[in-house]
């Protein structure tokens, strides 16, 4: 399966997004937030290129979509396949993947989350 299939490509949006990382945020997990806010921001960068805009949306497409190869709600191993997505699609773009990305992911994931310690808290804004 292309990382940049256009049906993926096509499902991302802004809003999909948003409503998928904050309501299934315990259960995709921080280290699955974390790769799919290095992917939202560095998409936001004016600085990626289109290609890597193309591979993003697509890997971004694919989480926010409710219907995928493994489903979401399936215990511990749910969000597997939508984290292999967006490890492969982070190796194809991982240049992108700069400092200030990385920040602001983890600025996010603070604000959501408090420490690594304290995942309880479920993300309620942007």
């Amino acid at each position: 399966m292309s990382i940049a299939q256009p049906t993926y490509e096509k499902a991302y949006s802004d809003q999909r997004f948003w409503r998928k990382a904050t309501r299934h945020a315990s259960a995709a997990g921080r280290q699955a937030l974390e790769k799919a806010l290095w992917l939202y921001y560095s998409v936001k960068n004016p600085d990626t290129p289109k290609w890597a805009r193309r591979v993003i949306y697509g890997a971004l497409g694919y989480f926010v979509l409710p219907l995928d190869a493994i489903p979401d709600l399936a215990p511990l191993v749910g969000y597997t396949d939508d984290l292999s997505i967006m490890t492969a699609a982070l190796a194809t773009v991982a240049y992108y993947i700069n400092d200030d990305v990385k920040q602001q992911a983890s600025d996010k994931l603070q604000n959501w989350f408090g420490t690594s310690e304290n995942t309880d808290a479920t993300p309620t804004n942007r």
